[in-house]
């Protein structure tokens, strides 16, 4: 009998999963795939975009630390609701404090997610590799994708996890339920910067009033000119890659009613997150979200590029 194929996420926030790769959790499990999300912090420093949702939490809460308490609370509910959507086998979320963006004052919390010890961080993210077995992992690239402090770390702790999930001299085995384990695949999330700028143009030519008609194209524009992405902030790195850049293209065209209701599910992000696919007719979300990117970092296998499925190769 051929071997269960398992696919693991590790992400930064409650609602990243839905975004970057919502359609792609949502095809393997509907393929039959075993499927793992390890969310690594509790989300407490995004910003709360429904109205209703932050002044409530607002009004009940006597002082900032509480509010943000309280929010950590209401995005654990909203994450569940999104594991449910996406038909995720297995959920486990680290419970580190959201460290906020690059330099904000969250940044200088002991407790944040950015400097906890990686070592530390990453001997757990072993532990849950060893358990569920993973032939694949995703996570973001060396910069987090867009530069936040919470992806970088992420990143680094998903890749020590990689090489080290089966190094027993560095990663002792702490059970005989979690044997050591080499992953085949090692995947960054991606976003393909031609086709974000093609389907902006798109939207302005169908006079679509939609989010990234303006403010992402302008962004991608700028950086095809060869401007800074923010003039604010100019370090910051480039959003999107060229999609020659791009090694792996999943259609999830059968699987946007999924993602969307994923992406509904994080109520308290959901203006930001959503409004690109919920204020545009279907067919142009279609278009807009059919596929999902991801580029191959580390492979024991061989495989050809482009892929067509994260799995190839295995």
């Amino acid at each position: 009998m051929a071997e269960l194929l398992r696919l693991m996420a590790v992400h930064a926030h409650p609602d990243d999963e839905a975004v970057s790769m919502g359609g792609t959790l949502a095809r393997y499990a509907a393929q039959g795939a075993h499927t793992t999300l390890v969310t690594c912090t509790r989300g407490e420093e995004g910003e709360i975009v429904d109205a209703e949702l932050k002044a409530a939490i607002a009004d009940s809460a006597p002082d900032v630390e509480t509010a943000k308490e309280r929010l950590a609370a209401q995005r654990k509910i909203e994450l569940d609701a999104a594991v449910a959507a996406l038909h995720i086998s297995s959920f486990y979320q680290l419970g580190y404090h959201d460290s906020g963006m690059a330099g904000t004052e969250a940044n200088r919390d002991p407790r944040a997610f950015t400097n906890v010890v990686p070592f530390e961080a990453t001997k757990r993210l072993v532990e849950i590799v060893r358990r569920e077995r993973p032939q694949v992992m995703v996570s973001y690239n060396e910069v987090g994708g867009y530069g936040h402090p919470d992806h970088i770390m992420a990143h680094r702790i998903a890749l020590l996890a990689f090489d080290g999930a089966a190094n027993t001299e560095v990663y002792p085995q702490q059970s005989d339920e979690t044997p050591p384990w080499q992953p085949l695949k090692f995947y960054y999330t991606a976003n393909s910067r031609d086709h974000m700028l093609k389907m902006a143009k798109a939207a302005k030519e169908a006079g679509l009033e939609i989010g990234f008609g303006s403010q992402v194209a302008k962004q991608i524009e700028s950086v095809l000119r060869g401007e800074p992405v923010d003039p604010e902030n100019p370090q910051r790195p480039p959003w999107g890659v060229p999609e020659d850049a791009i090694s792996t293209f999943i259609d999830v065209h059968d699987y946007l009613d999924q993602k969307r209701a994923s992406l509904l599910a994080h109520k308290t992000q959901a203006v930001s997150t959503n409004r690109f696919m919920a204020g545009m007719p279907d067919d142009f979300a279609r278009t807009a979200y059919g596929m999902e990117y991801f580029i191959l970092m580390r492979s024991r296998v061989t495989t050809t590029r482009p892929e067509s499925d994260l799995f190839a190769g295995i």
